[in-house]
């Protein structure tokens, strides 16, 4: 009998139990749920399972409720509003959270943020990536400075975990106000095309202040923070697509600080020669030529994943495999403003340079540049400061650096692209590299002026003066010669090349000064 009531209490409690887990998984609702479906988004939890491998995910905090108060009295929030665990990616562990804009519109209350601060926690204890799949209204107004407070302690682990764990934020929904600085503090942010939008300050406001009438879309889109602000670095159609694109963007990051990008087999042969090159790239500098094709004919399968394609185009940044090993390319784009560098270049390029240096992955850089981008926007904007971050981010950079003159490195822009005076442990350059302080023709014009000008034919010896200056200046091999290019490789020979020395380099170890951190020119 004592047994029998025994039985019957714990099966009271386990149906308790699973009674409460059905409502906390039902989140605010078949009918919001369903909504959030006709959106063509997404649940909370259904997104980690379109995210995580099968069966993976581990849940904590999922009786989670809200801390009270006046305002919030009989309002049920189920788990908070966010569903927060860990799960494997490839079989590599990760931590998620996921806010469920269902539940008060996801909006973050104090208990909200903690349970994503647990599992912050909890990543950098384990060494493990963090990612962020947001969709939430922001702060949640009822609870007042507590919210405040949830966000603080967010932003803060945003900040001391940065560079210790990959942190990635997916944006799946509304991000407004202050609740853009937890993915903005991240190190990487993806974005739903049509359904998920950033901003500080919504289309009413703006409208009540300065009377201008915008869109959510047209004033935070993925569009518009893809191409314009360059805050986000990649965008996609709709959930599944972005959440296929944080497994492929995790292929090339290692789990922490501590450790190297996993490698991966192929079948490319390393010692595959690019004779195709010699068609692509001219020594005629009047001759643009695609340098994605020079990339996808050095890496391995030609497989290139970049990073902010779209904004700032006039260089190149994304991720490949060399050898079966990561790598991280910096290139100008010599199709896009001739590949000089500006303002958004340098902070494009400066941030992937300081990414790649966090979870060590070494860096190639591809050369083919006349110098920064002249004109009175451009300094006032500050191209000084900018520019002097990709000095910056170069000069700290331990990891393994390559750089490869493809046709022009002029001036100060010659210094940017990581030369050997800026850390570059090789560098090499084609036979239709030049290095110089500046192009021929603009050389010849200041060098030889007056001789020019006092000649009885100055365009004759205007071609004279250029054609003599190429011979002496504007020719990688002054730069070998004095130590600054170590060899001038040929063009079909170049993906062996590269892959040999970064393999040379793979143990690489570099002790710099103490301090406690630097003074990088913001």
């Amino acid at each position: 009998m004592t047994q029998s009531k025994t039985n019957l209490e714990l099966q009271e409690l386990i149906a308790e139990m699973e009674q409460r887990r059905a409502a906390v998984e039902a989140g605010g609702g078949e009918a919001r749920q369903q909504k959030q479906r006709d959106a063509g988004k997404l649940t909370a939890r259904g997104r980690i399972d379109a995210l995580l491998d099968p069966g993976s995910f581990l849940e904590y905090g999922t009786f989670t409720e809200h801390g009270g108060g006046a305002l919030m009295r009989g309002v049920s929030a189920p788990g908070e509003g966010v569903v927060t665990g860990s799960g494997s990616i490839d079989g590599r562990q990760v931590f998620v959270f996921s806010q469920d804009f269902t539940v008060l519109g996801g909006s973050l209350g104090k208990r909200n943020a903690q349970k994503v601060a647990k599992i912050m926690d909890l990543a950098a204890r384990t060494g493990c990536p963090i990612i962020g799949l947001n969709d939430s209204a922001g702060a949640r107004i009822q609870e007042g400075v507590d919210s405040l407070s949830g966000y603080g302690e967010i932003f803060y682990r945003n900040a001391i975990y940065s560079g210790v764990v990959p942190q990635i934020s997916a944006i799946l929904g509304p991000c407004a106000g202050g609740a853009v600085y937890s993915p903005a503090l991240t190190d990487f942010i993806l974005m739903s095309r049509g359904s998920s939008f950033m901003f500080i300050t919504g289309p009413e406001v703006i409208k009540s202040v300065t009377r201008e009438e915008v869109t959510f879309d047209e004033l935070g889109g993925a569009d518009v923070h893809t191409r314009k602000s360059g805050v986000a670095h990649l965008e996609f159609d709709g959930d599944e697509a972005v959440l296929a694109g944080i497994r492929r963007l995790l292929q090339y990051l290692p789990q922490n600080a501590r450790q190297k990008p996993p490698p991966r087999r192929t079948s490319d042969s390393s010692s595959r020669p690019t004779p195709e090159l010699l068609e692509r790239v001219t020594p005629d500098q009047r001759r643009p030529y695609a340098m994605h094709d020079v990339i996808h004919s050095v890496v391995d399968e030609g497989t290139f994943f970049e990073i902010q394609p779209d904004w700032a185009k006039n260089i190149l940044c994304g991720f490949a495999h060399l050898g079966g090993e990561v790598v991280g390319i910096v290139a100008n784009n010599p199709k896009v403003m001739a590949g000089t560098l500006n303002i958004d270049a340098s902070d494009k390029a400066a941030r992937f340079i300081r990414t790649c240096d966090c979870y060590n992955v070494p860096i190639l850089t591809l050369v083919d540049v006349t110098g920064f981008l002249p004109g009175v926007a451009q300094e006032h904007a500050g191209i000084i400061r900018h520019g002097a971050k990709m000095l910056y981010a170069y000069a700290e950079a331990s990891v393994p650096k390559i750089t490869l003159i493809t046709r022009k490195s002029y001036g100060g822009a010659y210094l940017a692209m990581n030369s050997r005076d800026m850390g570059a442990d090789v560098v090499y350059a084609w036979p239709t590299a030049a290095v110089a302080v500046m192009g021929a023709e603009g050389a010849a014009n200041i060098v030889y002026r007056r001789e020019i000008q006092n000649s009885e034919n100055p365009e004759a010896t205007r071609a004279e003066k250029i054609a003599e200056y190429k011979d002496t200046f504007d020719n990688p091999y002054v730069a070998a010669a004095k130590g600054y290019i170590d060899d001038v490789i040929p063009m079909e020979d170049t993906r062996r090349r590269l892959i040999a020395t970064f393999k040379m380099l793979a143990d690489k170890q570099e002790q710099r000064p103490y301090r406690k951190h630097g003074n990088e020119p913001l």
